[in-house]
This record gives structure tokens, sequence and C-alpha cells, in this order.
């Protein structure tokens, strides 16, 4: 992320333009907090300027939509960026601005695929069609389009973090373990929890006192509503029996728990996926089943190569940093160029992939995998955290990442990690996560330890 710039908003809110432009600016402003951030609008009436001053930005009033006026501002202000949210600005207006201003980076937010001259165009919308916009802009244009990029307000982020759990597990109970299950989430105080069974369920008066004491568990009994519980879910627990059919048909994660052994066919078909499954109900496992299905619902894994060119820089800038640099085998600083050369090379490499980790829409750090071997099924990874969060549990989320992305993705069995002895934050995590030592080796004369992870 490039620091220390001046960015103007360009935008306007009124009675009859509406307030959505601005709300959405005031998001899209945050992902810019290394740099001075203003906002250029209109005093219309019915306008919410305020809310702008209430976020702590800088205001400056236009008297039109002049592209003379805007053109003083941007000279007065020496700004950098200019991001348009503004349905009155389109081609010729921006043709012209950024011949006024040649080093001017113009970004541009659409919605209605209209023609564009910009550097960077934004459609936030999770329709958004990148192929439509292919004859609207320049070709040297950044396109960002979809889902990757939806500008949401802090208070419906907060409101996602609340996951949907549909939980069946036979109508009648036999193997008696849905107060087990419902046990174990007990700590798990992020679940909306839905519970489906029949009038059938042999434990069915101990089932409701139970849940009768938990706000965040609600029992449907003989319900004629499952598709529509499921279609409402985020993940499931179900059993390897005819439900799980329609749950993947539905593509909803899901853990299983096999409670009989006419389940046997499918199970061992799970099995052999090495999907998150178990062979009866095991307290501690399933806990951490079910911690992982909730990062990984909150997870996105960017492979580098579909990076755009601010998350590659973002990448570099925090690969250069010198928390990070200073536990890598090569500590030289490296270039853009050399940066973008070497992401560009992944594209035909097929024993290495890299990730940018995306956490509840935060960028906090990267995952890779080399030298993956799969003939031996094995594989070497690395990993750091963006250098501004110390302390916040971000490595935690790496290494299970890590680790669920080379059993169940790559198929290896083993994992295979390198690290300095003083690199004692990376020991620790190891350790905590049951990596095994193995011995001191040299690699480019420099001492490392191994940390080893198979597969039980």
């Amino acid at each position: 992320m490039i620091k220390n710039r001046t960015i103007l908003f360009r935008a306007n809110s009124s009675s009859d333009i509406g307030t959505g432009h601005i709300m959405r600016d005031l998001v899209l402003a945050k992902k810019y907090k290394y740099n001075r951030v203003i906002f250029a609008t209109e005093e219309l009436e019915g306008n919410i300027n305020h809310k702008i001053r209430e976020d702590n930005y800088d205001i400056e009033i236009l008297k039109s939509n002049s592209i003379d006026e805007l053109d003083r501002l941007i000279k007065r202000l020496d700004i950098d960026m200019i991001i348009i949210d503004n349905y009155d600005i389109d081609y010729n207006y921006e043709k012209k601005l950024k011949s006024l201003n040649p080093k001017l980076t113009i970004m541009v937010l659409d919605d209605t695929y209209e023609k564009h001259y910009c550097d960077i165009l934004l459609n936030h919308n999770i329709s958004a069609n990148k192929n439509r916009y292919r004859d609207l802009v320049p070709k040297h244009c950044e396109i960002r389009c979809g889902r990757e990029y939806r500008l949401i307000r802090d208070e419906f982020k907060r409101e996602r973090n609340i996951k949907t759990l549909f939980i069946s597990i036979g109508g009648s109970d036999h193997s008696q373990i849905i107060h087990l299950i419902l046990s174990a989430l007990s700590k798990f105080l992020n679940l909306n929890i839905h519970v489906v069974t029949l009038s059938a369920n042999i434990n069915l008066d101990e089932l409701k006192r139970y849940i009768s004491f938990r706000e965040n568990i609600t029992l449907h009994i003989d319900s004629d509503k499952i598709a529509k519980l499921m279609r409402q879910s985020d993940f499931a627990v179900v059993t390897p029996s005819v439900i799980l059919n329609e749950i993947d048909y539905m593509n909803i994660p899901f853990i299983v728990i096999k409670t009989a052994e006419n389940q046997n066919d499918m199970f061992n078909y799970l099995k052999e996926k090495r999907e998150f499954i178990l062979d009866g109900f095991n307290r501690d496992l399933f806990k951490k089943y079910i911690d992982l299905m909730i990062i990984k619902l909150d997870t996105t894994l960017i492979n580098f190569i579909d990076l755009s060119i601010s998350e590659k820089e973002k990448v570099l800038e925090w690969r250069n940093h010198r928390d990070i640099r200073q536990w890598m085998l090569n500590r030289d600083i490296i270039s853009l160029d050399e940066h973008l050369n070497y992401i560009d090379s992944l594209k035909v490499l097929r024993d290495r992939v890299y990730f940018l980790v995306r956490y509840k829409g935060e960028d906090i750090g990267v995952i890779d995998f080399t030298n993956i071997d799969f003939t031996n099924n094995r594989a070497d990874f690395g990993l750091f955290v963006r250098p501004d969060s110390r302390g916040r549990g971000f490595g935690n989320i790496l290494i299970k990442l890590i680790i669920d992305y080379a059993f169940n993705r790559l198929k290896v069995v083993e994992l295979i990690a390198e690290v300095f002895p003083k690199n004692r934050v990376a020991i620790r995590l190891y350790e905590k996560f049951n990596f095994k030592k193995r011995s001191l080796k040299d690699r480019d004369n420099e001492n490392m330890l191994y940390y080893i992870y198979k597969k039980d």
C-alpha cells in the first residue's frame, strides 16, 4: 500500500441524489488510512456533509461541478489521486482532467457500465462483470470488480461474525449425541444454531430442557422447512446419510459424524477425500473442526497471480519490513520489478503457490507452499503476519489454514518448515501446534531448525 499521498474524493449528496455515494466513499476512505484524505463536495440541499466531518475528514466545498474549479483545487492541494463517485462526471470530463494533470491517478466508481477515462475502475457490487468494461476503459486501466472489493460499513461486518449452523443427527437421535454436540458448542458464542429432529426423538424432553436456557439455539421438530433452513445456514453438522446428499448439492460446508454401521460406504468415501469427518463423536476433535470451519468461512485465500497491483505492492512492503525481512534467508530489500517478475513466474511453476490471506475483510498476512512433491506427498511452507498486527492472534489463524490447505487441498501428508534458532515467535507457534523439531541443518551457510508436521 502506497503511503503519504494526498487523496481527493469527489462526490455529492442531496435529497435528489441520495446519500449512498458519500456513505460508500467513507468506507473506501478507511482503506487509505496512511494517506491524507480530503472530500470535495457541493453544498446541495439535503446533503450529509456532516457525516464526512464526523469521520474527521477535511472538506472542500465546491460552488459547482466545473472542471476548472476542480482543477484549481487539485493543483492547490497538490493532489496525487482523485476518487470520483459522481454520475455527472463522464469520460470527456475525466480525460480533460487527466490532460490538465498528467501525473494524477484517477479512480472512478461505476455501477452502470459507462465509458470512463481512468487509471482504476471500481465496481463493488457482487454482480459486477469485469469483462463488460473491456471496451469502456483505457487498456492501462486496472479493473476492480465483485465481492472482493465490496464496500461494507463496520456495523454490517460485525453482524457477519455471527454464523448459522444447521444440525441434523438422525430424526430419532438413536446415538444420543445431539446433547454432546450442543455442549461442545457452548463456547462458540458467535453461532446461531438450528437443530432439526423428529417427535420420535427418544431424548426430546431432555433436549427441550437443555435448549430452553440457550437463546442462540432453535429446535425444529417435524419441520417442513428443511430446505429453507439449509439455505440460511453457513455450515452444517450431519451424518453420512441421505441428508448429506442434499447438503452437498446445496454446496454447504459440512462436518460429518458417523453414528451407525450402515453409513460406512459414504463415510469411507469422505475419508478418502479427507473431509471433516468423525467416526463417532470426539469432543476435542469436533471443537477443532468447528473452530477451523468458522475461520475458513471468514477467510479468503488470494493467489498471488490474481492480486491487483496495489495488493502486490502491499505484500512487497510487508516482506521488506525489517521485522519480517530479518527472518528471511534472503535479507535483501526486494525491488518492485523483482517482486512482480517472481509473481509472474508463478503462473508456470507447479511446485509452489503463494496466498495473501484476507480474514474478516482484513488482509492479515501471507502463506506459501514450496517444493511441493506430489510423488512423496510432502511440501515446505512459510508464513508471515503483516508487520503492524502483533498480538492479534493472526499467526494461529495462518497456521490452521496452512495445515488445512496442505492436507485437504494439496493432499500431502507431511509439512516442513525451516526456522532460525533465534526466531522464538515462530518456534513457539510451531510447537503450540505439535510440529516436531528435527536436527539443526546448514542451509546456504545458515544454521536452520527443521520442524515437521505429519498427518495422523
